[in-house]
């Protein structure tokens, strides 16, 4: 690699080449740094071009049938009815118990245990002051107005267990304690400064049956 290509110049790693465009748009997802965006672009260029077309018609065809429940703000396949998800539209679901997650990828986590069948409300994010992320910004409000319409017995707080998660669970635990619910937290079987999504099915089953009040 030469002088100019290392200095962020037009060449095929420099700022303006069209390798340069796929590495940021790769940067672009959560946990990938620039030295794992580049090899996953090198990995792409050296593929078929039908690995890339497959690659971006699934993009496509997310972006175009995908959407969020507008109950509990899951991932949702959108169709002529809208876009309820599929544990919303299930009538055997305990629907007098919420389980208040960050993101959609631990709905899955917590379904493979066949521990837990309530429904379930995501924040889509936590409370963060350090990156900005402030209640309004995230689903808490929307959280309040489910249950205000009644009918819901427990709010299971099931947010990371970092700093940031814990600081959503204070926080919802506070506003919802003017609601006249109960209010229980995940127990700690679930490792502090571990993603509930690399948690194993085990700790998540003791983790739900030791829950305790808020």
């Amino acid at each position: 690699m030469n002088g100019h290509e290392q200095s962020g110049g037009s060449g095929l790693l420099g700022t303006k080449g069209v390798f340069a465009q796929l590495v940021d748009a790769f940067c672009q997802l959560p946990g990938v740094g620039p030295k794992t965006a580049q090899r996953y672009a090198f990995y792409l260029v050296k593929q078929s071009p039908e690995v890339g077309r497959r690659l971006a018609e699934a993009i496509d065809t997310v972006r175009e049938r995908l959407g969020f429940c507008p109950h509990c703000h899951n991932l949702a396949e959108l169709s002529p009815s809208g876009a309820i998800c599929a544990i919303c539209q299930q009538p055997k679901r305990d629907r007098s118990r919420i389980m208040v997650v960050e993101e959609p990828n631990v709905i899955q986590i917590i379904e493979k245990t066949g521990e837990y069948k309530g429904l379930y409300h995501v924040l889509q994010g936590a409370i963060s002051p350090l990156d900005g992320v402030n209640p309004s910004q995230i689903k808490a409000v929307e959280l309040l107005d489910r249950v205000k319409q009644g009918g819901i017995e427990e709010v299971i707080l099931a947010t990371n267990p970092t700093m940031e998660g814990e600081a959503t669970a204070l926080y919802l635990a506070e506003q919802l304690k003017h609601v006249g619910v109960k209010v229980s937290r995940i127990a700690c079987g679930v490792p502090v400064g571990v993603d509930l999504e690399f948690t194993d099915e085990a700790t998540m089953i003791r983790a739900l049956q030791g829950r305790q009040a808020v």
